[in-house]
């Protein structure tokens, strides 16, 4: 396969991870020591590990969620990549009457590993959201 493929499976990986609540999955789309910042949602950035446990538990309250990842754009350089993806998110929050949806890019850092892509560095902007929980 080629560089691209790979690395837009492993997007999608991403997202079957975070929509199945598959934490162990969602940690094998990054390095030991990643960071990750989704900081325009309102989440300090952390390590893998911390942002894995977050979910495990933010999560459980979310009924669904269904990611879609698009224009995903890697300029690859050697065994690295600085990749841009858009998202959109339609979601089910708790509590919230009407579905919840928001979008906008996903920053990568690839890396190439002896298991393939993996993202060092994955920061989230979160261009709009509609029907946010507390928004008026």
């Amino acid at each position: 396969m080629s560089d691209e493929a790979d690395i837009a499976r492993l997007l999608y990986r991403y997202a079957r991870a975070v929509d199945t609540k598959d934490w162990d999955l969602y940690r094998s789309v990054f390095t030991d020591d990643a960071v990750i910042d989704y900081s325009s949602a309102g989440i300090p950035p952390g390590s893998r590990d911390e942002i894995a446990e977050l979910f495990s538990s933010a999560f459980t309250a979310i009924p669904w969620s269904m990611h879609y990842i698009t224009n995903i754009e890697a300029d690859i350089s050697g065994d690295t990549a600085e990749v841009r993806a858009m998202f959109y998110n339609p979601i089910q929050l708790p509590g919230m009457a009407e579905q919840s949806s928001c979008g906008g890019y996903y920053f990568h850092q690839l890396v190439r590993t002896a298991d393939g892509w993996r993202s060092r560095h994955l920061r989230e902007d979160n261009v709009w959201f509609i029907n946010r929980p507390g928004a008026d």
